[in-house]
């Protein structure tokens, strides 16, 4: 593709959308992303295939390479299919609904969640998250 000067014109990422592609193994889930200053800072960062640890029952967890903007809040009840941020780096996707005292950025959540528990098992798994086109 050529730009108006005539040269090679490099491909744009769109980061208008809100829809997040989570890959679990060969199992793909959509998730819809809210709007605000850290999705806006985490799709800067997409692709990205992480290594998730299992934690209680409840949650897969992986650390990002950089911080995110944070503005964490308690949400009282976590449900199945949230994902969230703790901390300023800590990326966590809960599978399991529960009640919680900790705070955590909203980043979005899960579509349709009803197999997610399923997909990813008891122990650590590769996740891989990418914008939907």
């Amino acid at each position: 593709m050529l730009d108006s000067t005539g040269t090679s014109a490099k491909p744009v990422r769109d980061n208008s959308s809100n829809r997040l592609r989570i890959r679990v193994g060969s199992i793909p889930f959509q998730a819809t992303l809210l709007n605000n200053a850290t999705v806006t800072a985490f799709k800067a960062r997409l692709p990205l295939t992480l290594a998730m640890k299992e934690l209680n029952g409840n949650e897969k967890f992986a650390d990002l390479p950089t911080s995110l903007p944070t503005n964490a809040t308690n949400p009282g009840t976590i449900q199945s299919g949230d994902l969230m941020l703790y901390g300023s780096n800590t990326l966590v996707l809960f599978y399991e609904p529960f009640r919680t005292s900790y705070s955590y950025t909203k980043l979005g959540r899960i579509d349709n969640p009803t197999s997610l528990a399923a997909a990813l098992g008891s122990g650590n798994i590769t996740v891989s998250l990418e914008m939907e086109l």
